[in-house]
């Protein structure tokens, strides 16, 4: 009789050894796969950093010369500014509108 619980205690003790093992190499894999999301994930937003950044600078240089130049200039750039924040609210109202 005790040869048949030992034997079965061994039978468990290797399943579970097998279970624990395939657990560990399963969070190993998770943590493996979140690394390399989170290093596609910084990179891309790197450059789309990189991108924008370029983008601002440039529209800030063209935005100031605008600025620096003759009173017919500004009152385009008022008009634009105006415009630009009329098409936020319009956006806002949308976008809130169609989440409800």
């Amino acid at each position: 009789m005790d040869e048949v619980l030992d034997a079965e205690n061994k039978r468990m003790t290797d399943n579970l050894a097998n279970k624990a093992s395939r657990l560990k190499l399963l969070a190993l894999d998770i943590d493996r796969e979140t690394d390399t999301q989170n290093r596609y994930l910084i990179d891309g937003m790197d450059s789309d950093f990189s991108s924008v950044t370029g983008l601002l600078t440039g529209s800030v240089k063209r935005f100031s010369g605008m600025v620096k130049s003759g009173r017919d200039n500004r009152k385009l750039l008022c008009y634009i500014s105006i415009g630009v924040v009329v098409l936020f609210f319009i956006l806002y109202f949308l976008v809130s509108h169609a989440h409800t």
